[in-house]
């Protein structure tokens, strides 16, 4: 008999999510640079740096990943979501030449689920962005396996110390 009063529900895998999971969860909660592409009438209280009543188009603003994604429409085109500086091609390039130098978790703890989610929108980006996803993740799981493999050639206080700072870069 289990008397663990939470089990554990394990995310979405890649764009599928899963409401129950606490990851999942925080996952949506990341915030995303959009612009809006319509007015939002009686909804200026929202955008902190205006005193109007109305959320003009065009204005720049941070939203929830859960709100984004409900009020991203491609017909009506009610407001643009534009990619966070980790996705952009500046970070691409550093992660296609080594990813192993980037500490994912300070630019953001859900750096792969973050960027599955960002390919539900549309933009000309997004090929380049899976496949940089796909690329990093070899790298630093590669090197990991690399640690792995080799212990038996060193001494295991300073293997598991090394395994110990690598889990901390990939989480």
């Amino acid at each position: 008999m289990d008397t663990q009063s939470y089990l554990p529900v394990e995310p979405g895998v890649g764009m599928e999510e899963n409401y129950f999971s606490l990851d999942d969860i925080l996952l949506s909660q990341e915030r995303l640079p959009v612009r809006t592409e319509t007015a939002f009438p009686r909804l200026g209280f929202l955008e902190r740096s205006s005193d109007t009543q109305d959320i003009p188009e065009g204005t720049k603003m941070e939203l929830p990943l859960w709100l984004s994604k409900g009020l991203y429409e491609k017909k009506r085109r009610v407001l643009a979501v534009e990619l966070p500086k980790v996705y952009k091609e500046g970070w691409r390039t550093v992660f296609n030449a080594d990813p192993n130098v980037v500490d994912l978790h300070k630019m953001g703890p859900y750096y792969y689920g973050l960027g599955s989610q960002m390919l539900h929108f549309e933009s000309p980006e997004n090929p380049d962005i899976a496949q940089t996803l796909l690329q990093t993740f070899i790298g630093r799981f590669r090197r990991t396996m690399d640690s792995s493999q080799n212990a038996y050639n060193e001494d295991t206080s300073a293997l598991v110390e090394r395994l110990d700072c690598l889990e901390k870069i990939n989480y």
